[in-house]
């Protein structure tokens, strides 16, 4: 076969391809779920009273390759308390730059403090935000429960905070101050 004929036969996937239907997502109008176990953006978790699941171990911080976690532990105190245990994370940062999005942050989490979401949109024109910080990554607090710092759920223990036996807030006895 003549060799002259071989860049006209390159040309038959494009002229093939010119007549069928285009494949064309509507992104930004039609928004398609995610896959199941897809990790988008993480979230700080709180107990049912409002009190943070975080203890400030900073495991998440040293379990991260990208090194993309920076942690620094404070201690709670009596008239301050933002979690049950005797420590917080009072500085809680995610540099969504270098975050692979692996999930190992979350194995390490001792106390089910740090969970990923399927929330994917985070895109940004400014690098600077695209860091987050501890109050762009705690949960909403769900209705009727009071913002830390308070106290913990009266008669508890930390220990019942992490056995997960405290109400809610709908419960009887709202947390007291």
């Amino acid at each position: 076969m003549p060799g002259f004929l071989d860049p006209i036969a390159g040309f038959g996937t494009t002229f093939a391809a010119m007549f069928k239907k285009p494949i064309t997502e509507q992104y930004p109008e039609q928004k398609r779920p995610p896959a199941p176990g897809y990790h988008g953006r993480h979230q700080l978790n709180r107990h049912p009273d409002g009190l943070e699941k975080c203890i400030g171990c900073e495991l998440c911080a040293w379990a991260c390759p990208a090194d993309a976690i920076f942690v620094e532990a404070a201690d709670n105190t009596d008239t301050e308390r933002y979690s049950p245990g005797e420590r917080y994370g009072r500085v809680y940062q995610i540099n969504y730059l270098r975050c692979i999005g692996c999930g190992l942050c979350v194995e390490a989490c001792p106390t089910r403090a740090l969970t990923m979401t399927s929330d994917y949109e985070m895109a940004d024109d400014n690098r600077a935000d695209l860091i987050y910080d501890r109050s762009r990554l705690l949960a909403p607090l769900q209705p009727g429960t009071e913002a830390p710092p308070h106290a913990m759920y009266p008669g508890t223990t930390d220990e019942d905070y992490y056995r997960g036996l405290v109400p809610g807030a709908d419960s009887e006895g709202a947390p007291e101050q």
